[in-house]
């Protein structure tokens, strides 16, 4: 499967969803946000390289980033302007079949290049704020992958302190909502690559992400 982790707006935790389902379901996370990547890169080819027929995706992947594979993204502005993103269907299929499960970390918002990587997924998860207004962002956020096909498994409201309207935004986007909350460590899962899913299972937080990783598996056998 290949699963397009998407939301409204930024700095809602996507990327950090992201990973965490990524080591969840042993899956490769791709970063797929040319413009603003969040993930760590490092030396070597990343997907600035392989849309711009520099590099494969094979080559572009890393296996040593602690227990989840990725493909990460450039953070040059000459890198996104060669960057034909019209080649990541083919490059996120390139790594599905080498692979197996992927993860794609969207951009941000509704525009072209947030649409590409949903158009290509089998399914999506939408990632919230947990505050009531954020519901309009979820719902756009769910329009876009309906009216692409990429069907939404479960939405996370992420970084809770108290109880979000859980049953609002499951009446309203019609799939399960899963509240992950507050944590530093969640909050630390990009910077240092330690999911909470393996680094500190027993947690609210890393059982939640595993509640989310559940409904996509169910998701795999429809």
């Amino acid at each position: 499967m290949i699963l397009a982790v998407t939301g409204g707006k930024g700095g809602v935790g996507k990327s950090t969803i992201a990973v965490e389902l990524g080591a969840a379901l042993d899956a490769t996370v791709v970063d797929a946000d040319l413009g603003m990547a969040d993930l760590p890169t490092g030396p070597g080819p990343d997907l600035h390289d392989v849309l711009a027929d520099r590099a494969t995706a094979t080559e572009a992947v890393r296996e040593g980033c602690g227990p989840v594979r990725l493909l990460p993204c450039g953070r040059s502005l000459a890198g996104a302007r060669a960057a034909d993103v019209t080649a990541l269907d083919e490059t996120l299929r390139a790594v599905q079949r080498a692979y197996g499960d992927v993860v794609v970390d969207c951009p941000a918002g509704l525009k072209a290049d947030a649409g590409v990587p949903l158009a290509v997924a089998d399914a999506s998860v939408v990632v919230a704020s947990p505050q009531s207004y954020a519901l309009a962002d979820a719902v756009r956020s769910r329009e876009l992958a309906r009216e692409l096909d990429a069907g939404l498994v479960a939405v996370v409201i992420n970084r809770a302190v108290d109880d979000p309207p859980e049953a609002a935004f499951e009446e309203v986007l019609g799939a399960p909502a899963v509240t992950v909350p507050a944590d530093p460590r969640v909050e630390q899962t990009v910077a240092s690559f330690r999911p909470v899913v393996r680094a500190a299972p027993s947690t609210r937080a890393a059982r939640a992400v595993t509640t989310v990783a559940d409904a996509v598996e169910r998701a795999k056998r429809v």
